[in-house]
């Protein structure tokens, strides 16, 4: 386009004055996509990470809808605001955005926002440990995660996060669904709380064919559980809510442990293993003495990515027992976008269809 008998030429077009402007840098981590977005928002107010997640909610939610839902997003994006860091000793915090709201925590969001930063210069690449690593805490919701980036070339191969202590709440708990009957269920905390289901309970497999099913049977299960079990965090109250649903399902790749698919907010599948659940899922497996200390499984995805994750050491989390685990995973950019929002464009807070 734009050759000497091309009819058509280059754009010149720029958004006229008063139109506003977001800027976005885009990432995936294992499948799922991840929106940070860095220009064009005003920032979030508050002393703490939980202060700011609370005003965004109040004062900036037309921005997440604008981002994550359609026409600028779809069902299943996902994104953060960048703020300040909550403590001195941390790089900066993060809220995350998806369909629903503000999750607390998200772990393929760690990967992709760490890969974000140091690939595009908004944070300076060193120095690095020995292993050829870049350290970043981040201040999240859930509080503070430390993430190592491993650098080759100005590119982040590799990332490995230390999460938030996860504990079990309770091993198989029952709960009368409607339409199935009594289910059991795992109930864990990675960073978000977590109902933990056979998938071959219900005659699924976690196949990518299967999400029509998984969402509708995960909505059911997770009215049911919320309404039986109310959750209360041992620590804050604005961490006390369920998050999602977990499908486990046997692996189909060869080194994988098994297989999860997370769907979480409003119906929202995740294309990754999902770095939270795996967390929690580390501490199921640690309970039921399956997991050591040490010890590393890999869980792949609805579209067979991966995630590995560790158990580092033992804590405790009010009364519970706890671990604390590490996840590791690979992100890679997609784009730079810059969204404008037209004064007149009567979709520019967004609509929702799935």
């Amino acid at each position: 386009m734009g050759a000497e008998n091309d009819p058509l030429k280059q754009p010149s077009w720029a958004p006229p004055a008063g139109w506003r402007r977001i800027t976005t840098l885009d990432a995936h981590a294992a499948g799922e996509p991840f929106r940070v977005v860095v220009a064009g928002v005003d920032e979030p107010v508050g002393e703490t990470i939980l202060e700011r997640r609370e005003y965004a909610r109040a004062r900036l939610d037309e921005v997440r809808r604008g981002l994550m839902w359609e026409p600028r997003g779809h069902a299943d994006m996902y994104g953060c605001l960048l703020t300040p860091p909550e403590s001195p000793e941390s790089d900066f915090g993060i809220l995350f955005l998806h369909n629903e709201g503000y999750s607390t925590m998200c772990g393929h969001g760690i990967l992709a926002v760490s890969t974000v930063v140091l690939e595009s210069g908004m944070i300076d690449p060193g120095p690095l440990n020995a292993a050829g690593e870049r350290e970043l805490r981040i201040d999240t919701p859930a509080g503070t995660v430390t993430s190592w980036s491993r650098l080759e070339g100005g590119r982040v191969t590799s990332v490995r996060f230390r999460n938030v202590a996860s504990y079990v709440v309770d091993l198989d708990r029952s709960v009368e669904v409607e339409g199935l009957g009594p289910m059991g269920y795992d109930l864990a905390f990675g960073g978000a709380y977590y109902v933990y289901v056979e998938a071959a309970g219900f005659g699924l497999s976690c196949d990518p064919a299967e999400v029509s099913s998984l969402i509708e049977l995960a909505r059911t299960i997770k009215a049911a559980v919320a309404a039986a079990d109310p959750i209360e965090h041992p620590t804050e109250p604005e961490l006390g809510f369920l998050y999602g649903v977990v499908f486990v399902a046997p692996a189909r790749s060869a080194g994988c442990h098994s297989r999860n698919v997370c769907v979480f907010a409003d119906g929202e599948v995740d294309r990754s293993p999902t770095g939270t659940s795996v967390s929690a899922r580390l501490a199921i497996h640690h309970a039921r003495g399956e997991v050591a200390v040490g010890e590393e499984i890999v869980i792949e995805s609805l579209v067979g990515s991966r995630f590995g994750g560790r158990v580092v050491e033992t804590a405790r989390i009010g009364p519970y027992p706890a671990i604390v685990p590490e996840v590791s995973g690979r992100a890679w950019l997609t784009g730079r976008h810059e969204f404008v929002f037209a004064p007149d464009d009567p979709f520019a807070t967004g609509f929702f269809v799935r």
